[in-house]
């Protein structure tokens, strides 16, 4: 993995950065395989849906099970592995377009959404399950 996480790009628009927020949890590594599947999120998810919406931000991509346990997340979190991520529209009058976008496109494989922001999640090993649930978080 490289020194510098800021010179590692996943996608045209995404860094590899953006996904671990070592400034806060330093001890966030990834594996290759992570990096693998965050880098075929962005290039099957987060990069159309871009198109769509313009800039995304990123609250939350990989964690590893330190990270994930401190952040309160559940145990089969495909966070673990670097399949989901907690996204928002930079622009925030772009937030149903996003939501409408990623409900309707054929490789989300789960789209729960929270105030102002959303989980999305994506699996590069087996189709979609297409789990929408809209309020689901509070």
């Amino acid at each position: 993995m490289k020194e510098n996480l800021n010179e590692t790009w996943l996608s045209s628009h995404f860094k590899l950065s953006e996904f671990l927020n070592v400034g806060k949890y330093p001890d966030n590594k990834p594996t290759l395989q992570d990096v693998a599947n965050m880098t075929y999120g962005c290039i099957m998810l987060l990069e159309p849906a871009r198109q769509v919406v313009g800039p995304i931000i990123i609250n939350s991509g990989f964690r590893c099970e330190a990270v994930n346990r401190r952040v309160g997340g559940v145990r089969n979190s495909q966070h673990l592995v670097g399949q989901a991520a907690d996204i928002r529209p930079l622009n925030p009058q772009q937030f149903q377009s996003l939501v409408d976008f990623l409900k309707s496109w054929e490789y989300t494989d789960q789209l729960l959404t929270g105030p102002g922001w959303l989980h999305v999640s994506w699996n590069p090993f087996r189709p979609p399950r297409r789990q929408i649930r809209i309020g689901y978080y509070k």
